[in-house]
């Protein structure tokens, strides 16, 4: 018990001496000053840890991580934002796509105004002429709008003077009417929708807004309204739907019909269908008016047939020869000119050879081949007169026959028979001879 106690009075003054040993050491950097003990155990197990030669508060080098594939790698993430480098690029080497859309530049515009389904077909349209730089979509448009408040917004007189500004239409797309189930205010006078007064005043809104366009020579499209899930608000879009057929009929304009687009095999509302890739997806949101991402893209995807056929027609008069265009020599021309324009002559009826005429040397005779021999044994086709003597008609009118003709003109013309040969099939005689009938006796 005497030596226990003594060795742990010895222990604890070594502790305070090997504590305060610790404190004397040399002071080292303010990061490790604060943790004593980490320094001590990492000289013991290995050395003195790595000490930064960074100021505190500076951000770590961020690590790069490996190539995946094709794929870039992840710190390529955020570089575009850089100003300097996106300056590097615009001025200096830029990448094979930023210099084809540099080159590239639209040619050919697409007006496309409305309400909030005429945004969305915007939006589908832009996304179906991506692949076409040369295309480009001018999104004009205002939500809860329409052809009925008209002190909420004038679509006539905005249409006027979209019309008439300086920016290129090629062809101007239309889809309104979704918010117009309201009454008509004029003057001192309301009238209820559909009434007959009603549709008057409507379809003469109709027909300012495609006439707005006509004065300029722009094209216009019409895009009716689709089915909607509550069915009388359905019913009425039909009937707007009519109004809008017949003013594009009265003023020989495009009229696209979505209705059965976006129905069910029964006629009826479904807010799923087939996209541009065959795929069933949600093509209508929850309120059942809209369309989704995907269903704009389908609805953009019937109006742009009646789009390319004016671009087409555009790309063929770009293509036409203008009248800079340099022409062919003056003695071309000359020559062009005098040339002798004659038809082909038919065949005559006297069996005389085709006189060709051609269009530069004059008239030219065509080889004629030699008189066809009656038909006969194997003629020589080399010679003075061997065909014309094997060809010579008797004074019957009729060629001289050989054995072989006489008989096949006998029995394959005339249908008469043969004479059996021996040892072929019709020769009989080989076969033995039936039994004898047996005289009487």
């Amino acid at each position: 018990m005497p030596s226990m106690s003594m060795s742990v009075q010895s222990l604890r003054r070594v502790i305070p001496l090997f504590v305060g040993a610790l404190m004397t050491i040399a002071a080292p950097d303010a990061s490790f000053a604060q943790d004593p003990f980490t320094e001590f155990f990492g000289g013991l197990f290995g050395g003195p840890p790595h000490r930064s030669s960074g100021h505190r508060g500076e951000p770590r080098v961020r690590r790069i991580m490996p190539h995946r594939e094709n794929r870039a790698p992840t710190y390529w993430h955020g570089q575009t934002d850089n100003p300097r480098r996106a300056a590097k690029h615009t001025d200096g080497a830029t990448p094979d796509q930023s210099q084809s859309a540099a080159v590239t530049q639209p040619a050919f515009f697409v007006l496309t105004m409305g309400d909030t389904l005429g945004l969305l077909l915007a939006d589908g349209l832009k996304e179906g002429f991506s692949d076409r730089p040369d295309v480009a979509i001018l999104r004009k448009g205002r939500e809860s709008s329409g052809l009925v408040r008209d002190d909420f917004f004038d679509w006539p007189k905005a249409a006027k003077e979209i019309a008439a500004d300086a920016q290129k239409i090629d062809v101007a797309v239309v889809m309104l009417g979704s918010n117009d189930r309201q009454a008509i205010q004029q003057g001192q006078e309301s009238y209820e929708p559909l009434s007959p007064r009603w549709r008057e005043i409507y379809a003469a809104r109709v027909d300012a807004v495609i006439a707005a366009f006509k004065e300029k020579n722009i094209p216009v499209i019409w895009v009716g309204l689709p089915v909607m899930k509550n069915e009388r608000l359905s019913a009425d879009m039909a009937q707007l739907n009519e109004i809008f057929k017949a003013r594009a009929a009265r003023a020989d304009v495009p009229y696209v019909d979505l209705w059965d687009a976006l129905t069910d095999e029964h006629g009826q509302y479904s807010a799923f269908g087939p996209d541009i890739n065959g795929q069933i997806v949600k093509l209508r949101s929850a309120d059942g008016v809209h369309f989704t991402e995907a269903g704009a893209r389908s609805v953009a995807h019937f109006v742009e047939g009646e789009i390319k056929k004016y671009y087409d027609a555009y790309r063929r008069q770009q293509q036409a020869p203008v009248a800079g265009a340099p022409a062919a020599s003056p003695s071309e021309a000359s020559k062009a000119a005098t040339a002798p324009q004659q038809p082909v002559a038919s065949a005559p009826a006297n069996g005389q050879p085709i006189i060709f005429r051609s269009p530069v040397g004059g008239p030219s005779t065509a080889p004629t081949l030699p008189e066809r021999p009656a038909v006969g044994p194997s003629q020589q086709l080399t010679g003075g007169g061997t065909a014309t003597e094997l060809a010579r008609k008797t004074t019957a009118g009729k060629a001289a026959d050989a054995p072989e003709q006489a008989l096949a003109r006998h029995v394959f013309v005339e249908g008469g028979d043969q004479s059996p040969r021996n040892n072929r099939a019709d020769d009989y005689s080989w076969r033995p001879p039936t039994n004898p009938v047996s005289e009487p006796r």
